[in-house]
């Protein structure tokens, strides 16, 4: 990927890590530098423990002089892979490859009219009845078409560049292949990662169902999750805004939901933490709303019982995460 296209996706968060004026901010925010007593400064250590960090770029959002954090982390792994001939810098990731690397449960078979719905890997997983539903309410009202496939995030966080660059080229070219020039994402992960990658417009399902005037409002107080991709300008979440009849509280104190750049391998007491950490802090009949199907299983899978999807409440679905059925849900993606 050319540097001018990695310089846009980082906006005005260019500064070099070596500018790092150790106040520590970062450390103090962030429950990974935390445990090791780092500020994303400390180049060399973090050279040991790239595949450690979350990626959930909470040290950006806070740093004083501007580091991107992420980013630096993210070159890390960059340099690591290309030392090691294209593969992960560390072990641990050889199922999340197998999967993912080309995609196992990739289904075109569907696509249908120049947009179609992008699911994504772990929406479907999670929450197959309200895929389906989506599917067939797309197709009925919009003319829409679905492709199953995966955006390939994971793999790039991975630092694998050679074939984040393959994923894309393959996304384009079966998109291409059947005249498909919108994608219509159902996860922010997929839609942060694919919009400044691909030539065709790529929207949020929220979008395009305030445009068809679908979806029913939730009713009472809303306490919402907001997943790591849309913390920075909060596209998603003032796109579901107005699907909340009153006003919703967004949750602070979490930094992650334990998924975030693979990070669990290396971190699982972390990665758990964070999750139960919010379950510990929930009420008894609190509800916590998410509009991304990772957090809503790992939050679900690690304590949260009362863990809804906003897309599943406004369709009028209310299908909870299914934690122990996700892999065969995502299996049988390739059927549908």
């Amino acid at each position: 990927m050319g540097k001018n296209r990695q310089d846009e996706r980082l906006g005005k968060r260019k500064t070099n890590a070596s500018e790092c004026v150790h106040c520590h901010i970062c450390q103090k925010n962030c429950d990974f530098l935390s445990k090791y007593k780092l500020d994303i400064g400390d180049r060399k250590r973090l050279e040991e423990l790239a595949y450690h960090c979350f990626l959930c770029g909470r040290c950006t959002e806070v740093c004083p002089v501007g580091i991107d954090g992420r980013e630096e982390i993210l070159n890390i792994r960059r340099e690591h892979s290309r030392d090691n001939n294209g593969q992960p810098g560390e072990k641990g990731y050889g199922m999340l490859l197998m999967e993912k690397k080309d995609y196992l449960f990739r289904n075109y078979r569907n696509a249908a009219g120049k947009s179609a719905l992008f699911p994504g890997c772990n929406f479907p997983s999670f929450y197959p009845k309200t895929t389906k539903k989506l599917v067939e309410l797309m197709r009925n009202k919009a003319g829409m078409g679905v492709v199953y496939d995966c955006c390939g995030k994971p793999v790039a966080e991975l630092g694998m560049t050679a074939q984040e660059e393959k994923i894309i080229h393959g996304i384009e070219e079966r998109l291409k292949k059947y005249g498909i020039t919108e994608l219509v994402t159902m996860c922010p992960n997929c839609y942060h990662f694919l919009k400044p990658r691909l030539s065709v417009r790529v929207a949020s399902i929220y979008e395009k169902l305030k445009d068809l005037g679908l979806g029913s409002q939730i009713p009472g107080d809303a306490s919402v999750f907001m997943p790591c991709p849309d913390r920075e300008k909060h596209k998603w979440l003032e796109e579901i805004r107005p699907f909340f009849r009153e006003e919703c509280t967004v949750l602070q104190s979490v930094q992650c939901c334990g998924l975030g750049g693979c990070a669990g391998v290396k971190e699982p007491e972390l990665a758990r933490g964070m999750a139960e950490k919010l379950a510990k802090e929930m009420t008894e009949n609190q509800v916590v709303y998410t509009y991304c199907g990772s957090c809503s299983g790992n939050l679900a899978r690690n304590g949260c019982k009362n863990v809804q999807h906003v897309l599943s409440e406004i369709l009028g679905i209310h299908e909870k995460p299914d934690t122990g059925g996700s892999m065969l849900n995502r299996m049988k993606t390739k059927l549908w």
